[in-house]
């Protein structure tokens, strides 16, 4: 008994554990001022929409932009602008992409440096404006006088493009150009040609000659439009330089079928048709 009484007491000592995630350190600091960063930039670009005009915006789209020179319209060359190219003459004046002043392109193209000033280009413009609306003036007889008859009168029309003097004549229901389905030309065409040997006579420019005809039925076999447009052309041309025109002076001479037509009505004769067109210089 008195071993037991001098016995060191037992002292149990019970741990409450409360449950918990523990510390998460400083990352959902960093998290949030990520978003309120991105807050406050989506705020400012709604108020820099909204407080700035369209030219404003413009440059601030600019400023943003690399400012590494790049010309976006290339010559082909291998220079930092562009320059020229052992191509530059048959591929890039023909896809619009660039041209040379030895190749200037088509109209809806880049035709390249001329080589000359805008006072001389813009005289040149003049210029010709002038002498094609004189020579206008000489086929309608708005002038008082005119080159064609009435009754040629009643075939051509004319008008003043970027191309170009355009004189058009074309088929009436009572009095065709050519022989029907043929290219025999009718004595009324060979006077318009006539005619146009002695206005056109008066300029030195070149000339092109388009071909056009009305569209006919589908449930042809073989459908004429591609070679009558284009014959007919030809003879036109023929016409011409057995009147003693320069062949020289003939740009191109074009078939276009019934791709372009006159009228909304394809199968109209008024469809059927020719141009000639005075071309501007630079062309």
């Amino acid at each position: 008994m008195s071993t037991r009484d001098n016995a060191a007491p037992v002292i149990i000592k019970r741990k409450k554990v409360v449950g918990g995630e523990g510390h998460h350190g400083g990352a959902w600091k960093v998290a949030y001022a990520d978003f309120v960063t991105a807050m406050m930039a989506f705020f400012l670009l709604m108020w820099l929409l909204n407080a700035t005009t369209e030219k404003q915006r413009k440059g601030i789209a600019d400023y943003f932009n690399p400012t590494i020179p790049i010309n976006r319209i290339s010559g082909g060359g291998e220079g930092a602008f562009g320059g020229d190219s052992v191509f530059s003459e048959e591929q890039i004046a023909q896809t619009g992409t660039g041209a040379t002043a030895l190749r200037p392109t088509e109209e809806r193209q880049a035709r390249g440096n001329s080589g000359q000033s805008t006072e001389e280009q813009e005289r040149q413009k003049a210029e010709f404006e002038r002498m094609a609306h004189d020579l206008e003036k000489m086929l309608t007889g708005v002038g008082g006088e005119s080159m064609a008859t009435q009754q040629m009168a009643r075939h051509i029309v004319t008008k003043v493009t970027d191309e170009g003097l355009i004189v058009e004549f074309f088929d009436l229901e009572d009095e065709p150009l050519f022989e029907p389905e043929t290219t025999t030309p009718e004595p009324i065409l060979r006077e318009i040609v006539q005619m146009l040997d002695r206005v056109f006579g008066l300029a030195t420019n070149r000339v092109a000659i388009s071909g056009f005809t009305r569209s006919y039925p589908s449930m042809l076999r073989q459908n004429p439009v591609w070679d009558l447009s284009t014959e007919r052309a030809q003879v036109v041309r023929g016409l011409l330089e057995g009147e003693g025109f320069d062949p020289g002076r003939i740009e191109r001479v074009s078939g276009f079928a019934d791709r372009k037509p006159a009228v909304e009505a394809p199968l109209s004769v008024r469809n059927n048709r020719l141009e000639l067109i005075l071309l501007r210089n630079q062309r």
